[in-house]
């Protein structure tokens, strides 16, 4: 993987029977725009029902890390001048190639050597392999910024099965509405990844898949679960089945409220302090909504139908404004309490997918 055909915002090629997805923005920590999106999707069409590829591996040409995320600074900007539409076609854009890759019928082999956020789940969970690195972080942050989680994971992330044996919703609901960043152990653990490598055998691990099998690379540089530090997912389950099964955040609140452990509920509440009341509302809605959407592509409808009304809200410019562009990390949300968001508004929008 030294060498590169292409020097593209993604490197699409294919090395002898393996379509490779290499995410080539490090300047911006693989943030994808519409290019990036439209590259990876043409050549998941091409590759899809090309017999000579039996796999596609993505992968990032940087250390720095995987991906960051989408371009929300661009919507941002492009909402401002009062274009919504360019918006709403990335985003239209992203959840196509998400449900591409979550149904397509070829081995997936997603790389993730460092941070993989928002976007950058949306780009790597929903293939067959998600293969992680003791450098991998992953968190769906988009509480800070106004916004919802969206990329098919909550619909993903509320099916994914793990070390921890079973699908637990309540798992996905609160990782969304806390941005949780887990570890390489909270992800093996929780089923976002399913196999562990070192770092520094990441070429070594692609190179093997390309010229010899996924098994055979996997044979030679997998790692136990013990190759990484423990995660804390797992002792905290039990508090999060207890405050997170719920479908709405006024449910979850009084949970919390309620609950016998302070320790999880002031870290719940520490987690949540920069977060925007109205995206903590919608949230749950959609958590809940999509725990019975009948597919992926009900589940990605809800997500674009919630995130276009929350992109034309006051507290998307905002939220973006403090997080990734004057990076105060203090914004000025309205309303400024869950209590005072309208529920009704973002119940119907789903009600009506």
């Amino acid at each position: 993987m030294k060498q590169r055909p292409t020097q593209n915002l993604v490197n699409a090629f294919v090395r002898h029977t393996t379509g490779v997805l290499e995410l080539n923005r490090p300047k911006a920590l693989n943030s994808l725009n519409h290019e990036m999106v439209d590259i990876i999707s043409d050549a998941l069409e091409t590759w899809r029902d090309d017999d000579s590829v039996h796999r596609v591996i993505i992968c990032s040409s940087s250390e720095r890390g995987f991906c960051a995320g989408g371009d929300v600074r661009s919507c941002r900007e492009e909402g401002l001048a009062g274009d919504f539409d360019s918006g709403d076609r990335f985003f239209r854009a992203e959840y196509e190639m998400n449900r591409q890759l979550e149904e397509f019928p070829k081995t997936i082999v997603a790389v993730i050597d460092g941070v993989a956020m928002g976007g950058g789940l949306g780009v790597s969970v929903h293939g067959s392999h998600r293969v992680v690195t003791e450098k991998a972080f992953a968190a769906m942050p988009e509480m800070a910024i106004g916004f919802i989680p969206d990329v098919g994971t909550t619909w993903m992330m509320q099916r994914m099965v793990g070390e921890c044996g079973e699908a637990i919703p309540e798992l996905a609901t609160f990782l969304g509405i806390t941005g949780w960043r887990l570890t390489p152990a909270d992800m093996l653990w929780s089923g976002l990844a399913t196999d562990l490598i070192a770092s520094e055998d990441v070429d070594r691990f692609i190179d093997t898949v390309i010229a010899e099998s996924l098994d055979d690379a996997l044979e030679q540089y997998a790692h136990p679960l013990d190759f990484v530090d423990a995660g804390e997912l797992e002792g905290l389950l039990p508090d999060i089945r207890a405050t997170f099964g719920h479908d709405s955040w006024a449910e979850i609140d009084h949970a919390l409220s309620s609950h016998g452990n302070a320790a999880f509920v002031a870290r719940v509440r520490e987690l949540m302090a920069k977060s925007s009341p109205t995206s903590v509302v919608a949230a749950a809605e959609l958590y809940a909504a999509n725990r019975e959407a009948r597919d992926i592509a009900h589940a990605l409808e809800n997500e674009y139908a919630l995130g276009a009304a929350l992109r034309r809200e006051h507290d998307f410019s905002e939220g973006v404004r403090a997080v990734l562009v004057d990076k105060d990390r203090n914004p000025t949300f309205e309303p400024s309490h869950t209590g005072d968001v309208d529920v009704d508004f973002y119940r119907t929008i789903l009600k009506h997918r």
